[in-house]
């Protein structure tokens, strides 16, 4: 089939750079108006479906794939592909794309934003501020310094490494703890430790690990107890990674003295849950890829995976399907 005759929906709105992208080059329904399209309408559009431009974290499964029977392709506009079923997309040929290496400087300098405000109370210092209080310090506390402290990284990625060069600047020693150790943290000339040593030895510990089975609520009560009195606990990953209750529990103690979160679970986090109560924990609304220059680049990504894979060409980042 003439790949102008094939049909892309769209699961919510995209970026003009995306639409640019694909509109004369294939038969295009999006949802421009915002949020996600009604479910009734997704469901219509599934049925005359070539490839799926996912977006807002919608649950590809089988049940939803079963809607699909034309579907090639799945372009995922994000790194993380946790919400969609690789199995149920292998057994039915639908191929998958993702967006990795473009959002890397992004999310590597909001996860070292998020690491100052631990260390600096740069957001606890500003309600502090807005609340009229500027000249009642007691109860604020005093930050402390990076230099001459232990930064810790849990997922030596691309992100990881990054955050290596970040951190160096300000004078951090660095080391990390993966299932395995990567090759390029011996470039950067990074330490490779094991899970306990890393959750005894740094200062700062900052969370970069996929979301998968052995991930899920990797950091629970025995991880927290065994970190240091005050450490400072950083997460830019996925919420799930992360047992909420025990990471709560931790801050309430002070075992953690200060968290920087950009994803949770739940997510969206409630605005009466436990965590928002804290004056110790800063949370942004898992934006660490939201700049104008990265969305950008992350939509042009996904479209050029669904239009490879709808040529049959090799697309320039699969999620690879393992049998």
């Amino acid at each position: 089939m003439d790949i102008r005759q094939m049909t892309v929906v769209c699961s919510g709105k995209i970026r003009e750079a995306a639409l640019a992208k694909l509109a004369d080059k294939v038969q295009l329904l999006t949802w421009q108006q915002g949020g996600r399209v009604p479910a009734a309408t997704l469901a219509e559009w599934l049925a005359k479906a070539d490839a799926l431009y996912s977006i807002a974290n919608l649950k590809i499964d089988a049940q939803l794939l079963a809607q699909a029977p034309h579907l090639k392709v799945v372009g995922q506009a994000s790194v993380g592909y946790d919400n969609i079923d690789l199995q149920a997309c292998q057994d039915r040929h639908v191929r998958v794309g993702n967006t990795p290496g473009v959002l890397v400087d992004a999310v590597a300098d909001l996860a070292y934003g998020l690491l100052l405000d631990t260390a600096r109370n740069i957001t606890r210092g500003d309600r502090h501020v807005k609340s009229g209080a500027w000249g009642q310090r007691k109860g604020l506390g005093f930050g402390v310094d990076l230099a001459g402290k232990t930064l810790g990284i849990v997922g030596m990625g691309s992100i990881g490494s990054a955050v290596v060069k970040r951190a160096r600047a300000s004078g951090l020693q660095v080391i990390y703890h993966n299932r395995h150790e990567n090759p390029q943290a011996k470039t950067l000339q990074v330490p490779y430790v094991n899970w306990e040593e890393l959750l005894t030895t740094a200062d700062f510990v900052l969370c970069c690990v996929n979301l998968n089975p052995s991930t899920v609520k990797l950091f629970n009560a025995a991880a927290f107890a065994k970190m240091k009195d005050g450490v400072r606990f950083v997460n830019i990953s996925r919420g799930k990674v992360v047992d909420t209750e025990a990471l709560v529990a931790a801050l309430e103690s002070g075992k953690v003295a200060a968290a920087g979160l950009d994803v949770t679970d739940p997510e969206p986090l409630p605005g009466d849950h436990p965590l928002t109560r804290l004056n110790n924990v800063t949370i942004t609304p898992h934006i660490a890829s939201s700049t104008l220059e990265t969305r950008d680049a992350m939509a042009v990504l996904t479209a050029e995976n669904i239009l490879a894979a709808l040529q049959g060409l090799p697309m320039p980042a699969e999620v690879k399907i393992k049998d």
